[in-house]
Parts: C-alpha cells; sequence; structure tokens
C-alpha cells in the first residue's frame, strides 16, 4: 500500500475517460479540468483524442456545439447530473450533431439516488441497477433527434489533484468550510419547529441545510472509492464539527458495506476543521519556496491549486500591453515532465535558500545536456544568475521542448524572487514573531495597540506599509493565536479604535478588490461611505472573535500558543502538529478532542462495553496508513510538518494528507466572508 495510490488512484479514473475519447469533442467543468491537469496533463487528453484539432471546450451554458463533422461528445463533469447542469447538457447537445455522446459524472450513482430523494431502503434495494443514468441516457438520445443513437453515463471518481504523492486537493470541493458560530444562528432559524441548537458543538447531518449534506455526500462518495482504491477498510475520526458529520456519514456510508468486509488493509482517515488554527493558513512561518510562489503570483485562470508563469520572457513576442494574452501561461503541475516533477517535489520538500540552489542546479544539468554554451557561477544564487541560464534554451526549439516543464518552474522561481511582495514576505513574518512576543508581556490589547499605527489611509501608504486585505490577514493571525478571551475595557476600547481606523481606510480606497467587494457589500469604490465602512468592519470584528473562541469546545487543543520562558522564545504551535504527536502518543491515551466516529451497532458496543470492560477502543494510530484531511485547506508547509513528524514519530507508517484545496494567506477572509457556505451551489 503506497502513498503514492493518491496518484494511481487519479490516474486510473482518467484512463477510464481516455478510453472513451477518440475523435470525440470533450467538454470538461473546471474542477475535472483540475483534476485533469495534475493527473496527467491535458496533453494525455489531447492524444487520446486524436484530431487534428483541439476539441476541448469548458462546461458552460455558452459552450459551442459540435459541427456536422464532429459526431462523437465526450462531457466529464464533478457535480450531481441535476437542475442546471442537465440543462445545459441539453442545449448543448441539441445544438450539435451528436451521434453518440458520453457523459462521464464524478458523483456516484448511490448519491444520485440521494439527490433525488429515494430511501435508503429503496435504494439499497437498487444495488447494481443504475435507473438515473439510464433516464439520462434516454434523454440525450432524445435530445440527438434519434433513439437509434448511443449514449452512455457512467460515475468515474475524479476526485483528487494529486500535487505529490503524499498531498492531493479535491478541486469541486474548494469553497467547502467549516462552520462558524453565526452559522448556528441561522441554520436555528431555518427549523424553527426544532430543537434550537446552542452551539457548533450539537451540529450534526440533521441539522445542516439540504445542499450542504449533499455536498459532504458527494465528497464522501469520493472519498470512498479512494479508499477502495487503496484496498483498506477506515476508520474514520474527527477534530471538529463539521469534520464530526463528514467523518460520520464516510463511516455509515452505506454503499461502502460490502467493500469493507472484504477490505484486506486498514487505514485511519482524521478529518480537522481549519477553523481550530487559521494562524498557520495565514502565517508566513514556513520557509517553503512553493508557498512564495503560490503566494504572490496570480492564480491560473478557473483553478484553485496554481498559478499563472509568465513565458514571454523565452519567445520573441514585444512586452506591450496589448500582447499579455498572446503567449499561454506556465503553471507549477508538471505531471508529463519526469524532470520537471523531480524538481517540483524538491521544492515541496525544501527550505527556500536549498529550493533555489535546487532549481539552478536542474538548470545547469539541463543546459548542459543540450550543449548550450553555460558558464558557471557559484555562491548565492540571483534571479538575473537563473534568468541568464533560462535564456540560453530562448532560441533553441529542441532544448525548450525537451524542458519546457523545467523552463516553466524556472520562471516561477525567477518571477516570485523578484516580486515586490516576496520582500514583504520578510515583514510578515518579523511582525508575527514580534506578536507572538508582546502576547508574553501583554493581552490581545497591547498587540492591537502595536497594529494601529500600521493601518495607513492610501495616501500615507508606501510600498512596504499593509493594505486593507494584508490588515485583514494580520487581525486574522492575531485573533486565531491569541484564543477567546475575556473582553474588558481596555480591549474594548482597543478594539473600537482598530475599527474606526481601518474603517477610515476603507472608505478612502480609490479602488475595491474583489474581497473587498464582497465585505462591504460595494461593488464601487465611490459607493462605499465611512457608515457603510463602518458597517463591515463591525461585521469582520465578529468574524474575528468568533474565529478566536474556535477552540472552546476543545478539551485538549485548547491553545495554539506556547507561552515564553527564561531559555525558549514564546512560539506558535500548530494544531495539525498537535493533532499528529496526540495520534503518535507512544503511550496511546484514548484521544480527548480526537473523536471516533462510530460505524454502526458493533462499533457503538464496543465503546460502550469499553467503559467498564477491557475492550480497546478504536485508537487512529493503529494502522499502517493514516489519511489526514484538513477541511477549509491546507498549506506547503503544513503538509511537509505533517509527513516529517509521522516519518520521526512511528517510521514505516504511511501518511496521506488531503484537502479542499492549496491555501495561501489571502485564501482565508475570502473564505471566512463567504455568505455561501450553508447553501453551496451544486448547479441546480
Amino acid at each position: 500500500m503506497s502513498a503514492a495510490g493518491v496518484l494511481s488512484f487519479a490516474q486510473q479514473g482518467w484512463e477510464q475517460v481516455l478510453a472513451k475519447v477518440k475523435w470525440s469533442v470533450v467538454y470538461l467543468d473546471a474542477a475535472c479540468a483540475e483534476s485533469l491537469h495534475w493527473s496527467c496533463g491535458s496533453s494525455r487528453l489531447l492524444e487520446a483524442v486524436k484530431g487534428p484539432a483541439c476539441h476541448l471546450r469548458e462546461f458552460e451554458p455558452q459552450a459551442i456545439g459540435g459541427g456536422a463533422q464532429q459526431p462523437r461528445a465526450v462531457f466529464v463533469l464533478s457535480c450531481l447530473l441535476k437542475g442546471r447542469t442537465v440543462d445545459t447538457l441539453r442545449d448543448i447537445v441539441r445544438r450539435s450533431h451528436f451521434q453518440h455522446c458520453v457523459v462521464v459524472t464524478a458523483v456516484s450513482h448511490a448519491v444520485h439516488l440521494t439527490a433525488n430523494h429515494v430511501p435508503a431502503a429503496a435504494a439499497a434495494e437498487l444495488e447494481g441497477q443504475q435507473p438515473v443514468f439510464e433516464q439520462l441516457e434516454e434523454k440525450l438520445c432524445e435530445w440527438m433527434g434519434n433513439v437509434n443513437y448511443t449514449a452512455e453515463v457512467l460515475h468515474v471518481p475524479l476526485l483528487l489533484a494529486p500535487a505529490a504523492p503524499h498531498l492531493a486537493f479535491t478541486p469541486a470541493f474548494a469553497t467547502l468550510f467549516p462552520l462558524l458560530p453565526r452559522d448556528v444562528h441561522l441554520l436555528n432559524s431555518a427549523r424553527p419547529d426544532k430543537r434550537r441548537l446552542i452551539n457548533l458543538g450539537e451540529v450534526d447531518a440533521a441539522a445542516l441545510t439540504p445542499e450542504l449534506l449533499l455536498h459532504i455526500r458527494c465528497l464522501v462518495s469520493g472519498l470512498s472509492s479512494l479508499c477502495e482504491h487503496l484496498g483498506v477498510r477506515e476508520e474514520c475520526f474527527a477534530v471538529g464539527s463539521l469534520s464530526r458529520v463528514i467523518a460520520t456519514d464516510l463511516a455509515n456510508y452505506a454503499p461502502a458495506k460490502n467493500r469493507k468486509k472484504t477490505a484486506t488493509g486498514r487505514a485511519s482517515v482524521v478529518f480537522v476543521d481549519r477553523t481550530l488554527d487559521l494562524t498557520g493558513a495565514v502565517g508566513h512561518h514556513g520557509d517553503n519556496f512553493v508557498e512564495k510562489i503560490i503566494s504572490v503570483l496570480p492564480q491560473l485562470p478557473g483553478h484553485t491549486n496554481d498559478v499563472m508563469v509568465n513565458m514571454a520572457e523565452l519567445t520573441a513576442v514585444q512586452a506591450i500591453e496589448g500582447n499579455q494574452n498572446v503567449i499561454a501561461p506556465g503553471c507549477l503541475a508538471q505531471s508529463n515532465d519526469v524532470s520537471a516533477q523531480a524538481l517540483w517535489e524538491a521544492l515541496l520538500n525544501t527550505k527556500h535558500k536549498e529550493a533555489v540552489m535546487e532549481v539552478r542546479r536542474h538548470l545547469v544539468e539541463a543546459a548542459s545536456r543540450e550543449n548550450l554554451p553555460i558558464k558557471m557561477s557559484m555562491g548565492r544564487v540571483t534571479p538575473g544568475q537563473l534568468m541568464s541560464y533560462i535564456q540560453l534554451f530562448k532560441n533553441n526549439l529542441k532544448a525548450l521542448t525537451n524542458h519546457c516543464g523545467l523552463l516553466q518552474l524556472g520562471m516561477a522561481t525567477v518571477q516570485t524572487l523578484k516580486h515586490p511582495q516576496t520582500a514583504k514576505w520578510d515583514n510578515f513574518l518579523a511582525f508575527e514573531r514580534l506578536l507572538l512576543q508582546s502576547l508574553g508581556d501583554s493581552t490581545r490589547t497591547g498587540v492591537l495597540n502595536q497594529l494601529l499605527p500600521m493601518i495607513k489611509s492610501p495616501s500615507q501608504r508606501s510600498s512596504d506599509d499593509y493594505g486593507p486585505e494584508e490588515l485583514l490577514i494580520l487581525l486574522i493571525y492575531i485573533y486565531s493565536v491569541t484564543g477567546e478571551l475575556t473582553v474588558d475595557k481596555d480591549l474594548s476600547e482597543a478594539e473600537e479604535r482598530v475599527k474606526k481606523a481601518l474603517a477610515h481606510v476603507l472608505s478612502e480606497e480609490s479602488e475595491l478588490s474583489p474581497l473587498l467587494q464582497k465585505i462591504t457589500g460595494c461593488d464601487s469604490a465611490i459607493n462605499l461611505t465611512f457608515p457603510k465602512s463602518q458597517v463591515a468592519v463591525n461585521d469582520v470584528f465578529t468574524s474575528l472573535q468568533e474565529i478566536a473562541g474556535a477552540r472552546t469546545l476543545m478539551k485538549q487543543f485548547k491553545s495554539v500558543y506556547v507561552p515564553g520562558n527564561h531559555t525558549h522564545q514564546a512560539s506558535y504551535k500548530p494544531l495539525l502538529k498537535q493533532v499528529v504527536e496526540e495520534i503518535f502518543n507512544p503511550e496511546k491515551p484514548d484521544p480527548v478532542d480526537i473523536e471516533h466516529t462510530s460505524s454502526g451497532l458493533t462499533d457503538l458496543l464496543k465503546t460502550g462495553f469499553s467503559m467498564f470492560m477491557k475492550v480497546s477502543r478504536p485508537h487512529p494510530s493503529d494502522h499502517p496508513l493514516l489519511i489526514l484531511f484538513v477541511v477549509g485547506g491546507v498549506t506547503i508547509s503544513e503538509a511537509k510538518m505533517v509527513k516529517d513528524l509521522v516519518a520521526s514519530l512511528k517510521p514505516g507508517t504511511q501518511v496521506i494528507v488531503l484537502s479542499t484545496r492549496l491555501l495561501k494567506p489571502l485564501n482565508i477572509p475570502e473564505l471566512l466572508f463567504a455568505t455561501d457556505r450553508l447553501h453551496p451551489d451544486l448547479g441546480f
């Protein structure tokens, strides 16, 4: 059982799709395109299509249909085949000349039955039958205009975008984020006839909105398929309220019963709520260069886990405004390039200094293999030095083609080193360290007073100063690391001063970013008055106080702050580190905050008997494979920390880190202030 199972799982799924696409027009939605991007790359899909032209299209209502010379179509979709998704499918098919349609969905037929309100008992009787898919096949023939044409609807679990053998993301669930206390009030108002929920600890599946519950079931369906591929029966554990709902659903997922009976391997699956520790998500402690690349380079359009690398300097295209979209951007995912993949995995596992030296080494070796006139230079790696090596490939088409993936990673390195935000990374780190030391001498009041002079209006700010979004990141850091505090007069006054200063800054901004538009409810800076800014800032501080109280219900993992003493400085101890250390605690005490979710009567009896008999309760360290799933996103540094920690605490144990998305600091305010947490868009 190999941790590389995440890659083979993703690739096996795509091989099933590739077997269907010959001579076809292929429509993909964004999440499936991202899974393809990291699993085997669009070039593999183009090879499998074998057409003379590029027949890849985005699945959207305005998508171009198939012409008279295009009789075959394959639709690859991450979502349920229902509602708007089916409407879009119908419209594309009707305006085309297709005679053969294949629809691939990443969601199992069992979940389609749930979405169509088929009771569990009736669904169990339909084992081996797929009426929802069969009905859609009939509809497809009807839309193609001839019942004798061919239609096929099938499930392939295209859940993962594997970034490394030990790390993968779930693009279709990138917006799934743990609940906050304010969500409890919304849930209560939606169910006035039921018992009121007091706090997040009381939230269970029955309390959630139908959309969120179905979204979770879609994720569980994919995770069950992963466990089947790995050949394991899973024991499910949770840290946090939404994680508990997901873990319980996976533990009791009815279609997996037969699989679990025959599985020869065992695994522990531990779900963790991101909201319990946002310090690591917005902090700059990690000395990982990939983290900096992800943070400073623009996001690749339609993706949540990759960036755009400007490749224009390797071409003869002039750098003028009208040409900026002429050259396709480079990216980090290099699934078909063995050399680039080796460099990528090295970057994931090394610190900043070693990472840029590794980039230089790979460029030098590639240039030497191509007999390019390279001038060796030792010492510190500079962006100019790396660029001089990259430029050697510029007018050599063969060399460019052979090392295209490596050159994309090289250009990403150069652009990150030269980016002004990279210099600011150290400023953030210095301030965060100062905050940690200040917390030892004072409370949050003193820290907020330190932050106050840094809140500057646009006219006063220099490039080294913090803008509104960066101030939000610092505030999230402060409130997450300090945790819940009793609000006294001094803290209340300090908060009011910061609120007022921040409201002034927002009202004076000449342009609002998408995040600031979402927070303020204004699509233009002209409409953002000071009173509107005050309302927005008050809402932000309500969220900050909820973040501070996120660990209130924890008994063991109550703090991520370690106070300093005469031998050690104050520090931040990541919650994920605490969770992994507790899992592999050599004394194996019953976990306090790592809750085991039972999967039926046997587990309940075992748990009950253990109170008065010597019956061992399931423990997350019992099995040779640990799958740690962070609900709400994970950083590169955190994934590496978990991998290294497991290797040191229990050598021989395999670990896979899964998460809804790869995080950079700015993602956290975007996810926190999203308005659709309880009502995810399921496409219908």
